[in-house]
């Protein structure tokens, strides 16, 4: 099976700072990868680099068919086959979620306002906030804003989704609320790039698990390889939790 995202010898650097250091991963379709590694190993970066967010010095990055590294690449287009969600939930404030669901596949898409619409309640449906159509971004908690997001990202009708540290600024409960969702997209069969700290959920969810360190792929496995790491590095990383 061809892999739908496929990283070959992947160089970034910002400035002096050599942050990806030829990193290499392929990811069939269907699949869950979760990327784990201390702050500063490249993981987000290499994340922002398969939506072109960030542009990569050498090596190349292919995306649901799209040339991601070549200059030529249509990012109009890319960006219909990739959905992205940050910690930030980045949802306009002034806005109904409704709204904030609706505008990428009206204005990008082109779709009528009621096919928009039924996109927008469906995706709701999805992530479990079908009653907020209509309420604001400041009426829900952080947990619930988060699932908002994702419902937007689903709305374009992606191949990939790709979720960075989507966790990290909710509390526990919260956390549960948003990785729930994730873990329900992954049983639906949608092809996942998750950055994460949250290592049982990694454990329980990704097919594969890929551990950065120093801006490189230092070890690769199925989610039982953080109760039997390979490399003294990674034992390191999980003995001190993060």
């Amino acid at each position: 099976m061809n892999p739908i995202v496929e990283l070959t010898d992947v160089h970034k650097r910002f400035g002096s700072n050599h942050v990806l250091r030829g990193v290499s991963f392929a990811i069939p379709k269907g699949q869950v990868v979760a990327i784990i590694g201390k702050s500063g190993s490249g993981k987000s970066t290499a994340l922002r680099c398969i939506d072109r967010l960030e542009v990569i010095d050498s090596g190349s990055i292919k995306v649901c068919g799209h040339a991601v590294h070549s200059p030529d690449v249509d990012l109009r287009k890319l960006r219909q086959d990739v959905g992205i969600v940050f910690q930030s939930y980045n949802l306009f404030p002034h806005l109904t979620v409704e709204q904030n669901i609706t505008l990428a596949p009206k204005a990008v898409k082109g779709l009528a306002g009621a096919e928009a619409k039924a996109i927008a309640q469906r995706t709701l449906v999805q992530v479990g906030l079908a009653d907020k159509a209509q309420a604001y971004p400041e009426q829900l908690s952080g947990g619930q804003q988060q699932r908002v997001a994702i419902a937007r990202s689903l709305a374009m009708q992606p191949q990939v989704m790709l979720f960075d540290e989507v966790t990290s600024a909710l509390d526990p409960q919260l956390t549960g609320e948003v990785l729930r969702v994730i873990e329900q997209l992954a049983q639906g069969g949608m092809t996942m790039v998750l950055v994460t700290h949250e290592m049982e959920f990694a454990a329980r969810v990704a097919d594969t698990i890929i551990y950065m360190h120093e801006g490189k792929v230092w070890e690769t496995g199925p989610g039982d390889m953080l109760r039997n790491p390979q490399t003294a590095e990674l034992r390191d990383f999980l003995s001190h939790g993060l």
